[in-house]
């Protein structure tokens, strides 16, 4: 197996959203006096619409639309469903916390030394200004923001592997996607790429993941970006 570049997987992969967003949260319901709602339970929730948003966009019931505006439609359901009443401003700032995901703490490091040897792109449902504040806020050395506004479709849809393959001028098989979730490496392989499956056992707070039957055996396995590194010779 040949790799000629790597494309990442990011949220859950290389940022830890839940535990970024429910600080975010907490911050803004101590401000509103809404103490009773749980920061966790709320960041699990708004992630909980993210696939049927951007399902709406791979069924083309709607046409493709960046990730900054479903995540400020699907905090506006969870809103009205709570009865959060917070001003315009509180509510804009809160809908760009994606912006401000930290990484995991392993994550600069893996990068940095992968990036040594292979091209470290993004192929992220992130659009690109997202991907940019975060590549910012965390100090990730991205070497592309590639992803979901470049071919225009959401994961898992066969293009988006493809058309990333395709923007990068290299074959399926040649770019390897790194990520934590096994339908997403599924979808991947699916399409002919390589795969490398990092742990975060913390992503949803040590609950089990939802795509745990979809395991298969990876080309690669590891439990951090810097383990990665060490078996990919970096």
């Amino acid at each position: 197996m040949t790799i000629k570049a790597l494309a990442f997987d990011v949220f859950g992969t290389v940022v830890d959203w839940r535990t970024s967003i429910a600080r975010e949260a907490a911050a803004v319901f101590a401000r509103i006096g809404r103490e009773d709602i749980d920061p966790a339970r709320f960041a699990d929730d708004w992630r909980g619409l993210y696939q049927p948003a951007m399902e709406a966009c791979r069924s083309g019931r709607r046409a493709y639309t960046r990730l900054d505006v479903l995540n400020r439609e699907t905090l506006d359901v969870l809103v009205e469903r709570l009865g959060i009443a917070a001003d315009e401003a509180t509510l804009a700032d809160l809908a760009l916390a994606w912006r401000r995901l930290d990484p995991w703490p392993d994550a600069v490091a893996g990068l940095t030394r992968l990036k040594t040897r292979f091209p470290v792109v993004t192929l992220s449902n992130g659009n690109v200004a997202l991907m940019l504040a975060l590549a910012r806020h965390g100090g990730l050395p991205w070497d592309a923001i590639l992803g979901a506004e470049a071919t225009r479709i959401y994961k898992p849809l066969p293009q988006a592997y493809l058309g990333t393959a395709d923007i990068l001028g290299i074959a399926p098989e040649a770019l390897c996607l790194v990520a934590a979730h096994h339908s997403d490496l599924a979808a991947a392989r699916a399409c002919g790429l390589a795969t490398a499956y990092v742990d975060r056992p913390m992503e949803l707070g040590g609950a089990p993941k939802p795509d745990r039957a979809a395991e298969q055996a990876w080309d690669y396995s590891a439990e951090s970006l810097t383990e990665l590194a060490d078996r990919l010779g970096c």
